[in-house]
Parts: structure tokens; sequence; C-alpha cells
């Protein structure tokens, strides 16, 4: 993770908290390629406002953000432990029915996210589902607030995802999200099943 990156939700994290909204129409259309129940990881909890509605969805939710500021906001907000988790970090094994990652991954240096995604294709169950989000470009760079982004080409996207391993299928939507900056910015949206 880019130290200014992770500097920025250390020391904004009440800030960022307080402005983050549940995405409710693609959060549910992930849960719904879920079976009931499942074990579902997320990643960059940020608030844990997304946790929060997986949890009263009835799944088994284990949310993790790289800032331990925020995952101590996310933890008081869920009322259960938040893990202070860097993506690298990530060590399970076919441990998850889900991965949930809105928004986080768009902050891992280009040169090293296929090896991340290859953490989180090992972390999946075969079959599991894995959900991401980016913010479009074709080239790295900065925002206004100094935060790292990979700005990536859905092209580039798909043979990154290729590189960490193997998917049965994997679609990229693409739209558009007002940032914390308050700038509109191009997205893509990626879900991935991980090959039985």
């Amino acid at each position: 993770m880019d130290k200014a990156t992770l500097r920025f939700y250390r020391e904004n994290a009440q800030a960022y908290a307080e402005r983050e909204i549940t995405k409710h129409t693609r959060l549910f259309r992930f849960l719904a390629l879920l079976p009931p129940g499942a074990t579902i990881l997320e990643l960059g909890c940020g608030a844990g406002a997304d946790s929060a509605q997986m949890l009263a969805a009835g799944f088994d939710v284990h949310p993790s953000d790289g800032s331990p500021e925020l995952a101590a906001v996310a933890s008081r907000r869920l009322g259960r432990p938040v893990e202070t988790l860097l993506f690298h970090e990530l060590d399970k094994v076919e441990a998850y029915d889900g991965i949930w990652a809105n928004a986080c991954l768009l902050h891992v240096p280009r040169p090293e996210l296929a090896q991340v995604l290859t953490l989180i294709w090992r972390a999946l169950k075969p079959g599991g589902h894995f959900y991401a989000s980016f913010k479009a470009g074709e080239a790295d760079g900065r925002d206004t607030l100094n935060r790292y982004y990979n700005y990536p080409s859905p092209e580039w996207l798909r043979a990154t995802y290729a590189e960490a391993g193997r998917w049965s299928s994997l679609s990229i939507e693409t739209g558009e999200v007002r940032g914390f900056d308050n700038a509109q910015a191009a997205m893509l949206f990626v879900v991935a099943q991980k090959s039985p």
C-alpha cells in the first residue's frame, strides 16, 4: 500500500467514515451470487457500512481494513473486532465463499496488483466470488488529495486478473461515482468467480 495514501486514511478516518454510503445495488447483486450464510471477507471495510449490510442479511462477515483508525471506527459500529490487514498480509487458503473489496484495491501500486489478486484468488474457495472496483484510466497517478490510484483500463485489468489465477467468469461494468474529493470519476466494477 502506498504510504501517503494509507496516511490519508489514518489521518481522516472519522471524516471519511461520516461520508461513507453503502452502494446497495451492487452489494445485493454480489450477495445474491453466494449461498445463504456464506463466509465473506471484506477488504478495505472503511467504517463498516457494507459489512453492516452483509451481517444484517445473515452472512458470516470478516471485516478488515489497512488503517487501524478506520478498523477501530468499524469495530465500534459493528460491535465486533475488525482486523487491521494490509492486502499483502492476506494468508488464508480457500477460506471464503466471497471477497468484497469495494473502492480499496484501486490504491494498490500497479506492479503489486497481480500478487494481491493471487492472494485473493488463493483465499477464495473453489467457485467463490470476488468483487472489486477501480477508478478507470490508462496510467497510475494521484488525485488532488495525494492518494495513489492504479487507474487501470478494462484490458489491463483482465490481463492482470488472468495472471493471478484461473477464473471461470469475469465481468467488468462501467459507471461513475463522486469520491471523497467531490470529483466525479469513471469506475470499473469487476465481479469474478474462481474456477471450481
